[in-house]
């Protein structure tokens, strides 16, 4: 039986500017970072300058998908309404072979058996209230 975060359609956000080409990626299954034309290195969330050398020099790419877990919590209670039925849930940090860590949830394996440093790879779970959006998540590798 599906855990309940996977039964109950995540929240889709309002994208901006900079976040719209990350939103329509996933819409596709793509997962995407920004990278720097000057330094050369992968960044996440998205933006339009560089925060390690503050170019404006910054291109969209698609990511492996691959990470591993860098850090967690399980979440037991939360009252806001989208999150009530997902409890509990893990809240983590993936960091991408690309280099970015992200903030994301980890599905598809109980809360009590995720790990630090557990391989993962990207995932879409549907979003919205007609289950027509995705979000990433992350899975077990």
């Amino acid at each position: 039986m599906p855990h309940p975060a996977e039964e109950t359609p995540y929240q889709l956000p309002v994208p901006d500017a900079d976040s719209a080409p990350f939103w329509r990626a996933a819409a596709e299954r793509r997962f995407v970072v920004k990278r720097c034309g000057d330094c050369g290195r992968a960044h996440f969330y998205p933006r339009p300058f560089c925060p390690y050398c503050w170019s404006h020099d910054v291109h969209w790419e698609e990511a492996c998908g691959r990470g591993v877990v860098y850090t967690y919590s399980v979440v037991h209670r939360n009252d806001l309404p989208t999150f009530r039925h997902r409890l509990p849930y893990v809240a983590a940090i993936v960091e991408l072979e690309e280099g970015p860590r992200v903030m994301t949830n980890v599905v598809g394996v109980d809360p009590g058996d995720v790990r630090v440093d557990m391989p993962v790879v990207v995932d879409f779970a549907p979003a919205g209230e007609d289950r027509r959006g995705l979000v990433p998540v992350f899975r077990p590798a």
